[in-house]
């Protein structure tokens, strides 16, 4: 349904601009949440980059700035967390496609998002101008009737 914003009152226009106000500042977090995680995949992704033999016995830098001093008895397979504390254990090829899966769906639903925040952004800015324009009339018929009335 569409709405003539010129005939909604001031009032009506303000609960308007703040319910988009509120849905924008939701879509927005929402982006920099979805933003979060696939960082932290892309990081894990990254990290699988110390698996090999040459580094054995060396010190692993892994994500989030922590060193690991260790031998790598096997460079072939890790433990993934898969989510609600379970862990599979995957070769390191797999490993790398179950990230780049999830970094995947991340990124598509960031640009699902987006349009709407668009969208709904072009809406606030649309019930800003209306209400600028009557707040103008308002303005304008005050002067007029208080012109009017010093005469």
């Amino acid at each position: 349904m569409a709405v003539n914003l010129t005939e909604l009152s001031l009032p009506q226009l303000e609960g308007l601009k703040t319910q988009l106000e509120q849905e924008t500042e939701f879509l927005t977090s929402s982006i920099g949440q979805l933003k979060v995680v696939q960082t932290k995949y892309v990081e894990a992704k990254d990290s699988l980059s110390v698996l090999n033999k040459n580094n054995a016995g060396e010190l692993l830098k892994l994500p989030w700035f922590m060193y690991v001093p260790g031998t790598l008895n096997d460079v072939e397979h890790v433990l993934v967390d898969v989510g609600t504390g379970y862990y599979v254990e995957k070769n390191v090829n797999d490993t790398k496609e179950f990230f780049k899966r999830k970094i995947d769906f991340l990124t598509k639903q960031i640009e699902k998002i987006q349009p709407a925040l668009q969208e709904k952004y072009g809406m606030k800015q649309a019930v800003i101008e209306v209400m600028n324009i009557k707040i103008q009339q308002l303005q304008s018929q005050q002067a007029s009737q208080s012109g009017t009335t010093k005469a």
